[in-house]
């Protein structure tokens, strides 16, 4: 670990003196790639910082309880060596995880996929609370969210929904949510009390930058078309609407909630970009026989990641095998006892495989 740290501290050194280099900053692009960096070693090395002065301060009070002989003191020593030790141990652990490859979308936005499964209105109304769910968790982080499309249902729940979620550390924390998300409950409309299973498919994809994905526009259909369901006060009245085909490889996106044509279009690209880039990061990474973007599980939308039991308030995520009581605040947005677990589980399965 100290080779690694102290390769780290060179190359901010020499990424400190590159910004001083006035031909660098006469190129903006490329300045900022460096800042760019240069910023991401900042943690590790206040990290870094941190451990050494924690290490620095145990050696002290090793020193003093070994040489102490008067029993107050050497029992302070005691305690100070304990809690020093212990606050050590868990610096190191935070250094690994820094030190470890980045994930290279770690920076990105995302865009979700929220469709109903098998359970028909069942399924819809839990499609429905579950993206009511995540938008009040991005909301709560101070995230933005954008609706692309949305097939919304008369009872209220929702056949499907396409959203982006921007801001801070947004892919890191959702990345895991992909898969199949099982619920059971007593329907409303079930006269006998008898629980039913519904499933719902949640997909998540890394935005796209224009250097990851070439879209050539022969390769596009583009339709317009008025927009249905919850698409404003302008349903119906428009073509606002826009559905994109990539022809070579068969993905359609739709955008229909702006008002403006431009902007659906616009929104339906990014979109486009999104999956075409999960579709090639799948691909490479099926290749080299690695779990798709490192995430717990497959992330396959085939792959049932978690129930959700309503009689018992109980979510059990069947991943790591957490069990949680406490299905009504996750419901609410409180979503991170769940994340920070999987995100835990997550760190120490990547700290083995690099045998730390």
């Amino acid at each position: 670990m100290n080779d690694k740290l102290d390769a780290v501290a060179r190359r901010y050194e020499a990424l400190t003196e590159r910004l001083c280099d006035p031909a660098l900053i006469s190129n903006q692009s490329e300045y900022g790639r460096v800042a760019k960096e240069r910023s991401g070693l900042e943690p590790i090395l206040a990290a870094r910082t941190r451990f050494l002065t924690v290490q620095k301060d145990l050696e002290s009070a090793r020193a003093l309880y070994r040489t102490e002989t008067e029993a107050e003191l050497k029992a302070y020593a005691e305690a100070e060596v304990e809690a020093l030790d212990a606050q050590a141990s868990k610096l190191e652990r935070e250094l690994l995880i820094l030190l470890l490859p980045k994930d290279p979308f770690a920076d990105r936005n995302l865009f979700m996929e929220i469709r109903a499964g098998a359970g028909g209105e069942e399924a819809a109304l839990f499609a429905g609370e579950l993206f009511r769910a995540y938008a009040r968790y991005a909301e709560g982080r101070g995230w933005k969210v954008e609706v692309m499309s949305a097939n919304n249902t008369e009872l209220g729940g929702m056949k499907e929904v396409v959203f982006g979620v921007s801001g801070d550390n947004v892919y890191p924390r959702l990345k895991h949510e992909s898969g199949v998300h099982r619920v059971q409950r007593v329907p409303a409309t079930e006269a006998s009390g008898r629980i039913h299973t519904s499933t719902v498919t949640v997909a998540v994809m890394a935005e796209a930058e224009d250097i990851d994905i070439h879209i050539d526009p022969k390769d596009l259909e583009i339709d317009t078309y008025r927009s249905q369901g919850a698409g404003g006060q302008h349903v119906n009245k428009t073509e606002s609407a826009i559905r994109i085909t990539h022809v070579p490889s068969g993905v359609v996106v739709a955008c229909q909630d702006e008002r403006s044509q431009h902007q659906n279009k616009d929104k339906a690209m990014r979109m486009l970009r999104a999956k075409l880039l999960e579709a090639e990061t799948a691909r490479q990474e099926q290749e080299i026989a690695q779990n798709r973007r490192s995430q717990v599980g497959s992330g396959d939308r085939s792959e049932k990641i978690r129930t959700y039991n309503f009689k018992e308030n109980r979510i059990t995520d069947h991943r790591i095998g957490l069990t949680l009581h406490s299905l009504d605040q996750a419901l609410e947005g409180n979503l991170d006892p769940l994340l920070d677990a999987l995100v835990s589980h997550d760190e120490q399965q990547r700290l083995q495989a690099v045998g730390a």
